[in-house]
């Protein structure tokens, strides 16, 4: 899609969007689960997050699995949305002019429809870099639009 004719995609205006959609954790799921909104943020975890997030791009849910918190196996999911949606604004025309990293987030749940195991697995020291790069972010206490 050419992000300059781009449509945005609002909780009014998301039909438009297809999949499929990924969500990456290191949460070990079942087909059928239900990812709600309420976790805290991998980013920032004293902030508890009002939505779920998603992406159509299996190596952006992969970088998002690793850089989970915990200690499972960073796994990658194939979901579905079970309401409406909207580009994700932490990164939609924040970071990068329309939304290149098709990302989205919703208030409804994401249900689990399977699991995706074909994406590319971060070097350590690629990983150690997103992770330097979001413990800068977290001490220059950069906003996330919750």
């Amino acid at each position: 899609m050419d992000d300059i004719h781009r449509e945005p995609v609002t909780y009014e205006h998301y039909e438009h969007v297809r999949g499929p959609f990924f969500h990456g954790t290191k949460a070990d799921l079942q087909i059928g689960d239900l990812l709600t909104a309420g976790r805290r943020s991998n980013y920032r975890p004293e902030v508890v997050m009002n939505h779920v997030y998603f992406t159509a791009q299996t190596d952006g849910a992969g970088l998002a699995a690793e850089l989970a918190a915990g200690d499972g196996e960073p796994r990658v999911y194939l979901v579905e949305p079970t309401g409406p949606f909207e580009d994700d604004p932490n990164v939609t025309d924040k970071k990068f002019p329309g939304n290149p990293t098709r990302s989205y987030r919703s208030t409804e749940p994401l249900r689990v429809v399977g699991e995706q195991t074909d994406w590319t697995r971060l070097s350590p020291e690629a990983l150690q870099q997103w992770r330097d790069r979001i413990t800068a972010m977290a001490d220059e206490r950069a906003e996330i639009i919750n």
